[in-house]
């Protein structure tokens, strides 16, 4: 599978385990926020959470499984329309994932406040420390979630927290995302020629799965899949559904 520049567009968990095997193999340390100067060659592993917890616990736990350090940040959103961290199921995935060696940040949507009228780095500090009350782990990096260019020259400077754009990750080292489902640069490339020692790798848990699907593939799976897990939360609320409505009757 291809983009439109040719770059390799391969949405795989099989995929995402060559990719931190090619790192290795060119001699980058997969670090994070808080080591990274302690490595010759540093990769930083990033994930925001845009729309499912599910997917980022899948994720963690294959990171986990491929051993020798690797770790990600997992940049999680306070308020989301498609998780609630604060219910029983979202606190527990995401300490999970805590559990399972990964750092969980702020994932900030500045579209929720009015930059004329609110000192956004408070409104930051606010939600970092809402988010370690509900999860019960610490909270020490923020990223934006599609940060306006406004935020991303301002280069905003947190008290006891890493911007993740900050000039330092943002200028300094080199940033390759995969936003939109959508490789901008050949990442492969990129590792193999060597020609960065800091790298901030910014992957998107939700594209990746166990086989190979299309970008329309993914949505519509998610889209329809949501019926079913709203009968599921009724089911623990609301006795004998099953005479109300049968699993069967779910469309999607």
């Amino acid at each position: 599978m291809f983009d439109e520049k040719g770059i390799k567009m391969d949405f795989t968990y099989e995929a995402y385990v060559e990719l931190i095997k090619l790192l290795k193999k060119h001699g980058y340390q997969i670090a994070n926020y808080h080591n990274h100067s302690s490595c010759e060659r540093a990769a930083i592993l990033r994930h925001d959470v845009d729309y499912s917890l599910d997917d980022s616990l899948r994720m963690a736990e294959l990171e986990r499984s491929i051993g020798e350090g690797v770790s990600s940040t997992y940049f999680v959103l306070l308020s989301s329309d498609f998780y609630n961290i604060a219910s029983a199921e979202g606190k527990r995935i995401v300490r999970d994932i805590h559990a399972l060696g990964h750092e969980i940040g702020l994932h900030f949507d500045e579209t929720l406040y009015h930059y004329e009228t609110l000192d956004i780095v408070e409104c930051i500090r606010k939600e970092s420390n809402i988010m370690e009350q509900i999860l019960e782990v610490p909270i020490s990096a923020v990223s934006m979630h599609r940060p306006s260019p406004r935020t991303l020259q301002a280069d905003l400077r947190i008290p006891g927290m890493i911007n993740a754009y900050g000039s330092l990750f943002f200028n300094e080292f080199k940033y390759l995302s995969d936003s939109r489902r959508h490789w901008r640069e050949d990442i492969k490339g990129i590792i193999e020629k060597g020609q960065y020692d800091k790298l901030q790798i910014l992957t998107h848990a939700f594209w990746y799965k166990k086989e190979a699907e299309t970008l329309e593939s993914t949505v519509k799976t998610f889209v329809n899949h949501a019926n079913f897990d709203r009968y599921k939360r009724l089911d623990h609320n609301i006795k004998d559904l099953g005479a109300i409505m049968a699993e069967e009757e779910i469309e999607g």
